[in-house]
């Protein structure tokens, strides 16, 4: 039996998605080969060894003091030991690879990642660099271009900026137009904006999120997905699309489907499929990737396939868009999470 510390919760405007995310994982995971160990991090960015039911996690009541034990990790390469603080004491428990299942910056940006790193723990998904890379739109935006991928127009701009400047800029792009946090998931500071009156309220919100943000062309069509798992060998799930009634697929869209519905498989010719599912790959190595990933692409009215973001954590709640896309390709939630360990542990 390994035993897989799935880390859950953290600092992130997306704590609550995690929470979901992660009580999926602990009960489809497969405990005749596996002993999870339950690794939970407070909104203040404490962590604790969490031995209480799983269903506290749905109403967010798992961190108390019954089931919760300060925990931290043995900073050294030959030990894989997580130290769980008792009566000022220190306890060890052995690991054999960490499954982060944190969304948004400081734990799906390659921060966590980076730590388990330094001390040769196998990390299950993306490593430091595709994590970091892909979190920065621009960045990922950039590599992608590189690798012959159709990128949308864009203009970055730092906190501080003149926004009368950045208001003349942005009619190079034309509208409407996107703005968004540079580094941040699940729709967070985003804001569709129609004309030039509505810009400067659209980036004081994205910089409620992060320094730094970035205005973006608007594709006109739809925005399709691609589920990948695997690392050197891929496996590549069906293609899904999200129609939408009006607006775009915010935070509110992406978890409540209030006027929003996701077709899997993506309305679109077996053709277009085959296209969508080659331009994801190619991204997903551009940028580094390994174990799993969900890359999201725009499919123009014309035609033309555009990259939007790669999300090296999506979703992982039964009704979540990458087990649903793997699942209409004949892959289980289960082998999902038992390929993605194994990958992780050669």
């Amino acid at each position: 039996m390994k035993n897989i510390a799935l880390i859950f919760g953290g600092c992130s405007p997306e704590y609550s998605v995690s929470l979901q995310s992660a009580y999926a994982v602990i009960t489809h995971i497969d405990r005749h080969k596996y002993t999870p160990i339950l690794i939970g991090i407070s909104c203040g960015g404490e962590w604790f060894l969490f031995d209480g039911s799983p269903e506290k996690l749905i109403d967010d009541t798992w961190c108390n003091t019954d089931d919760c034990t300060p925990v931290t990790v043995h900073l050294s390469r030959s030990e894989h030991n997580l130290l769980l603080i008792k009566d000022d004491k220190a306890e060890e428990i052995h690991i054999d690879a960490v499954f982060p299942i944190l969304h948004g910056r400081n734990g799906e940006d390659g921060t966590v990642q980076g730590m388990f790193e330094l001390i040769d723990i196998p990390v299950i998904g993306c490593g430091v660099l595709a994590s970091a890379l892909c979190m920065d739109k621009d960045r990922a935006h950039r590599l992608a271009a590189a690798a012959g991928i159709s990128v949308p127009k864009s203009l970055v701009i730092k906190k501080g900026a003149d926004v009368q400047s950045v208001i003349t800029e942005a009619e190079q792009i034309g509208y409407p137009l996107f703005v968004k946090p540079m580094k941040a998931g699940s729709s967070f500071g985003i804001t569709k904006a129609a004309d030039s009156n509505e810009l400067p309220a659209a980036i004081k919100h994205a910089f409620e999120y992060d320094e730094e943000i970035i205005v973006e062309e608007y594709i006109s069509g739809f925005e399709v997905g691609c589920a990948i798992l695997g690392k050197e060998s891929l496996t590549i799930g069906e293609v899904d699309e999200i129609e939408l009634s009006e607006g775009f697929f915010d935070y509110t869209e992406k978890y409540t489907l209030k006027t929003s519905a996701i077709h899997v498989p993506a309305r679109v010719d077996s053709q277009t499929a085959e296209r969508i599912k080659q331009i994801a790959e190619t991204i997903y190595r551009a940028l580094d990737c390994s174990g799993f990933a969900r890359v999201d692409m725009f499919l123009s009215d014309s035609g033309e396939i555009f990259f939007n973001e790669v999300n090296t954590i999506p979703g992982f709640t039964t009704h979540s868009r990458y087990p649903n896309m793997m699942k209409a390709a004949g892959i289980s939630f289960e082998q999902i999470i038992s390929t993605a360990i194994e990958e992780a542990l050669i």
